[in-house]
């Protein structure tokens, strides 16, 4: 049994929340408290030494950024809860950091307390949170760090690093400018959800590349991609026309 507390300023929400934790996690959630500030989650935090907090975004004048700033270290698991928040949201995303969003519904609860089973290490949990809070700062440009499943664990590389992407059937290859091979547990199609809008564009099905990151383009039936690593990626016909729109305005 997890032992959990929510806090949140916004008693509807607590209501929701406790009210399908009941419903559907009773077994797997033991629920300590509910609490409305800043100030009494971090009391609550101390006393109580929660394994998980179901953390509001936005508590009153603050955050819930602002209440992870002030503690020591953090032992415990997260789960976020949000109004759609473009940025914030492409933050946890790429931090591989667990949210709800608003009004929670009951299937993505049970979802992100099933993860729970498979715990990361503290380092791990750090690592994630030193990533987000970067991400959070670097919330409209390229700088912002993604979070990698490998068969290791978990790396974390700056996007504008990223030179291209190479799908590998149910795993991605990810190619950086420090010429490293990274092979990631995530499809190429997961992969562009999360870099779609940091000017990454499918060239072909099996290629995502950085238009960042782009020398030259060779025209031909399709043409190909000459990228700064010296790699050539072939651009599919299909793709041909939105792909020379896309650069001609870098």
């Amino acid at each position: 049994m997890i032992t959990a507390i929510i806090i949140d300023d916004e008693q509807h929400c607590i209501n929701n929340l406790e009210s399908l934790l009941a419903e559907y996690c009773s077994d797997a959630v033991e629920l300590k408290g509910s609490f409305q500030s800043v100030k009494e989650g971090i009391h609550a935090i101390e006393l109580l030494q929660p394994e998980l907090v179901f953390l509001d975004v936005r508590i009153k004048a603050q955050t819930g950024f602002d209440l992870l700033k002030q503690l020591p270290g953090i032992n415990f698991e997260i789960i976020f809860t949000t109004a759609h928040d473009k940025y914030a949201v492409q933050a946890f995303r790429f931090s591989a950091i667990d949210y709800l969003l608003k009004p929670v519904n009951a299937n993505e609860l049970v979802t992100a307390v099933d993860k729970l089973k498979n715990k990361f290490s503290k380092a791990d949990v750090n690592e994630k949170f030193n990533a987000l809070f970067h991400n959070l700062n670097a919330i409209k440009n390229t700088s912002k760090k993604i979070c990698l499943p490998v068969l290791t664990g978990f790396v974390f590389v700056t996007v504008d690093d990223i030179i291209r992407c190479e799908s590998s059937i149910n795993y991605t290859t990810i190619f950086t400018i420090d010429k490293k091979k990274l092979l990631v547990s995530r499809t190429l199609k997961e992969i562009e959800k999360l870099l779609i809008d940091c000017n990454f564009f499918r060239v072909h099905h099996s290629h995502l590349i950085n238009l960042n990151r782009i020398k030259n383009y060779n025209k031909g039936r399709g043409g190909f991609a000459i990228m700064e690593d010296g790699s050539d990626v072939e651009v599919s016909t299909r793709k041909k026309d939105d792909f020379i729109k896309r650069i001609s305005v870098l």
